[in-house]
């Protein structure tokens, strides 16, 4: 099993709209490190810590699941989608998305700031200065950690 951190602003699509949903197609990502994470390393099954970004405070808030292997991502396609690409060949596609299973909101939110003053998560993507990816991979023992600070 992998583990993964995925960023999505709240105002956009949060951790409560996930509860709802149930499940969600994770589309839009249109960074080529992000986009290979999902298509070469993500199993259905893998869990991933669920980053509010883009808020004050930033932080993980719960945990997704991977529901799907990995598919076109239609709104590559969609002229009228903000995440359109024109140069993106149906027959090969540019861009993928996986689907996410809601599996826990925390009972309160791990702040980046938390995040980095936690000496057992030295190492971790998100903690470092520059690190932008909306998808990373997450060390199991980061992992575990995060989510016993989070209960």
């Amino acid at each position: 099993m992998n583990y993964w951190l995925i960023k999505s602003e709240p105002d956009v699509f949060g951790i409560d709209d996930l509860k709802k949903a149930k499940r969600e197609p994770w589309n839009g990502i249109r960074n080529y490190q992000a986009r290979n994470f999902m298509r070469d390393d993500m199993e259905i099954g893998d869990l991933a810590l669920f980053y509010h970004s883009n808020a004050k405070p930033p932080g993980v808030v719960g945990i997704a699941e991977v529901a799907s292997a990995p598919y076109p991502d239609d709104l590559q396609f969609d002229e009228k989608s903000d995440y359109y690409d024109p140069k993106s060949n149906p027959d090969d596609p540019r861009w993928v998305m996986v689907d996410f299973n809601f599996v826990e909101k925390f009972p309160q939110m791990v702040s980046l700031n938390d995040l980095k003053a936690e000496k057992a998560l030295e190492g971790m993507l998100v903690t470092q200065r520059g690190s932008r990816l909306s998808i990373t991979p997450v060390a199991k023992k980061h992992f575990d950690k995060v989510c016993k600070m989070a209960r």
